[in-house]
C-alpha cells in the first residue's frame, strides 16, 4: 500500500532499548531483512530516493521511498518467491509503478543491484503517542538499537518528544537504516 511516511526517532543505547522492551510484552517480534539497492553511481541516492527489497519470514515487498516537503512517500510492492529472486540474483525488476517511476527518473534499471543489507528484530504497537516500533538492527559487524514513533501528521512530534521523556530517553539524533549501513560500509 502506498502511503506518507512520517516518522520521528532516536537512537538507543542498550540500556534505554531494555528499559522499553516490557512495553512490547503482548507483541509478536518481527525479523526482516531489507537489501539496499542503487546504480554503482548512485543515482536513485542522489534523487534523494531510496530503493529495497524488504523480506520477512513468507512475505516481501519492494519499496521506493521518493522525498515529500513533509516525510516520503513510499511506493510499495509485493513480491512473490520468484520476484524477489529475480531481483536479488539478476537484478530483473517486475512490473510495476516502482518500475515506472525509477524509468521516468531515467534510472538505468539494468544498473541496478543490491549493495548492502540490513537485519532488524522489530517489536511494534500502536499507542497514543503514535505507532511505536523498537528496532534491534545489525548489518556487516555493527548492532544498534532505535526507537520509531510513526505519526500521521507533522504536528504529532510533540507526542514522540512527549514519549521519549516519560520513558527517560535522552534524545540521539538517529539517521535512517541506509545511511547507517552506508556510512559503516565507508568506514570499513
Amino acid at each position: 500500500m502506498n502511503h506518507l511516511e512520517i516518522e520521528y526517532k532516536t537512537m538507543l543505547d542498550m540500556d534505554e532499548y531494555q528499559s522499553l522492551l516490557p512495553l512490547f510484552t503482548d507483541t509478536q517480534e518481527v525479523v526482516q531483512t531489507n537489501h539496499y539497492i542503487d546504480t554503482p553511481d548512485q543515482l536513485i541516492r542522489k534523487e534523494k530516493m531510496a530503493l529495497r527489497v524488504r523480506t520477512f519470514a513468507s512475505t516481501a515487498e519492494l519499496t521506493l521511498k521518493v522525498p515529500e516537503t513533509v516525510g516520503h512517500f513510499e511506493y510499495n510492492q509485493d513480491l512473490s518467491p520468484e520476484e524477489i529472486q529475480s531481483i536479488l540474483q539478476h537484478q530483473a525488476f517486475p512490473d510495476g509503478e516502482i518500475k515506472e517511476l525509477l524509468s521516468s527518473k531515467k534510472i538505468p534499471l539494468e544498473k541496478l543491484a543490491v549493495w548492502g543489507s540490513l537485519t532488524t528484530k522489530r517489536l511494534e504497537k500502536e499507542t497514543e503517542a503514535g505507532l511505536v516500533a523498537l528496532d534491534y538492527s545489525t548489518y556487516l559487524d555493527t548492532a544498534d538499537y532505535e526507537l520509531e514513533i510513526e505519526v500521521e501528521t507533522a504536528e504529532e512530534e510533540a507526542n514522540f518528544q512527549q514519549f521519549i521523556k516519560d520513558h527517560g530517553i535522552s534524545y540521539k539524533p538517529a539517521k535512517s537504516k541506509i545511511a547507517r549501513l552506508a556510512q559503516r560500509l565507508l568506514n570499513s
